[in-house]
């Protein structure tokens, strides 16, 4: 298996990114989605996600059956990222769901599943700092022959360039994610989805 994996800096285009990776047959237990939820942003219009400071039964039901990863979103908060909507592996893996682990755990576990996964430590980093920001990240095992169809989805669905998101985070002095730095606001993830969204000419 592979791991392929897209930033992005709209929600909508995310959770349609999951869709599309499902339909191409990629099976829901192998997605995962991790979205920043500064201000609640998200968790009222997410339906089916679980209330709490943990993941609970959200992430737990996520890898099953026909309804989709999407049914099974959860609430949790990161350190240095702070609150997050979440489903699948990568999360339940990240906070230890199974054994009933609090949020606070949930840090390093994120960018330690990424690596594992296959996921290059400098580009977790950054996934884990685009995260903070605002962004969504969406995540998938596939089989070697999907990787591609599955790089497309992402592209298609407008995931960030991490080449260039890295420079304009590198530009600023940033260097690597840092639990310990505050979250960011919900203005603030905003301001920054803002600054990054495509201008109409």
């Amino acid at each position: 298996m592979k791991t392929v994996a897209g930033l992005f800096d709209d929600y909508y285009e995310a959770r349609q990114a999951v869709n599309d990776l499902e339909a191409a047959g990629i099976p829901s237990g192998d997605i995962s989605i991790i979205a920043n939820n500064a201000g609640d942003r998200y968790s009222v219009e997410s339906s089916g996600a679980a209330e709490g400071a943990g993941v609970g039964a959200g992430l737990g039901a996520a890898g099953g059956g026909a309804v989709g990863l999407l049914t099974g979103l959860g609430l949790m908060a990161i350190p240095g990222v702070g609150p997050v909507v979440a489903a699948g592996w990568l999360a339940s893996t990240a906070v230890g769901a199974a054994a009933g682990a609090i949020a606070g755990a949930a840090a390093g576990g994120i960018i330690g599943s990424l690596t594992e996964s296959g996921i290059d430590e400098d580009d977790a980093h950054l996934y884990a700092e685009g995260v903070r920001r605002g962004g969504t990240l969406v995540v998938a095992r596939v089989e070697e022959a999907m990787v591609a169809e599955a790089d497309a989805i992402l592209r298609n669905r407008s995931a960030v360039d991490i080449t260039v998101r890295r420079r304009a985070y590198v530009e600023e002095g940033w260097t690597r994610f840092d639990e310990a730095s505050a979250p960011y606001t919900r203005d603030q993830a905003e301001r920054e989805r803002e600054r990054f969204r495509p201008r109409s000419i």
